[in-house]
Formats: C-alpha cells, structure tokens, sequence
C-alpha cells in the first residue's frame, strides 16, 4: 500500500511557515528545511521564503541576536561555541559579530567567574593536574576563550 504525502498549496505553506516563524525566531536553513519535509518544489519554496522576509517572519539579524542571547544565558555558552553554531546554520559573519556584541563584557565574565567557581569546586579529583584538564575541558567544550579557561584554572585551581 502506497502513503499518499500531504500536498500543500503555495498560499496553504505561507500560511504554515508564518505560524512556525511567528511561533520561535528560525533561521533560513530551519525555513528551508521545512519547506523540503512538506515536499515544496524549489521555485515555490524561493517564493515562500520571500515573503516570510517581506513580511519580517524571517529575518537573520534577530535571529543571531536571540541565539547568542539564549544560549549564553540559558546554556552558558561561550561566544565561540555560539559563533561556531551560527556558522552552521549559516548565518553570515556580520550578523554573528553583531549577536556576540549585544552580549555585554561585564555580563560576560561576571557569568564566567561564577560558573568556574562552582565547577572547581564540584570537580572531585586530587591530582591538581587532572582537575585543572577537567575543568578547561568543560569550559573548552561550551565554547568559553582559552585564555580566560586556563587563567581561571590557574586561579581557582592550586
């Protein structure tokens, strides 16, 4: 038994995308990938998407900044972990630049200080060797530069 897909119309896809853009800020591979899952032909998913940007549904600049926002307040991420996950949704580097400037230095490190503390002291290893790798590797994986990593380590860890 053959599944019939679902057919949208152009005008029934708009309708849908206005709702899943209006609903979360998405970027323009999230659009294009949802448009490919409701099997749009490539010239109807050029015309969707120029309307969600005509009609500000879509719009990459907001979307980098409620990114950066997001992940480094709720997440805890670094600004290179941020910069590298918008690189893959391919967000351009001027809008990326601009996401990492709305987050405030003083922010920042304040964020920074107080994580590192509760990290070193949460990490359970004696040889001050191996926790101070432990506690560069957590802060390295989220995308945290290494200078503030191994300096913090150095301070915290002894």
């Amino acid at each position: 038994m053959q599944q019939s897909k679902k057919t949208y119309t152009v005008q029934e896809a708009i309708s849908k995308l206005e709702h899943y853009c209006a609903y979360q800020e998405r970027c323009h591979q999230e659009v294009v990938q949802k448009l490919m899952q409701m099997h749009m032909i490539p010239e109807a998913i050029d015309v969707i998407v120029v309307h969600l940007l005509q009609h500000n549904f879509l719009n990459e600049s907001r979307y980098a900044k409620q990114f950066a926002s997001g992940k480094f307040k709720i997440k805890h991420w670094g600004k290179n972990r941020i910069s590298f996950e918008l690189k893959k949704k391919d967000i351009s580097k001027i809008n990326i630049q601009e996401a990492l400037n709305d987050i405030d230095d003083e922010d920042y490190l304040e964020l920074f200080n107080t994580i590192a503390e509760k990290k070193a002291e949460s990490i359970k290893e004696n040889n001050v060797y191996k926790k101070k790798k432990k506690f560069a590797d957590y802060f390295l994986y989220r995308g945290w530069e290494s200078y503030l990593v191994y300096d913090k380590a150095n301070e915290l860890i002894k």
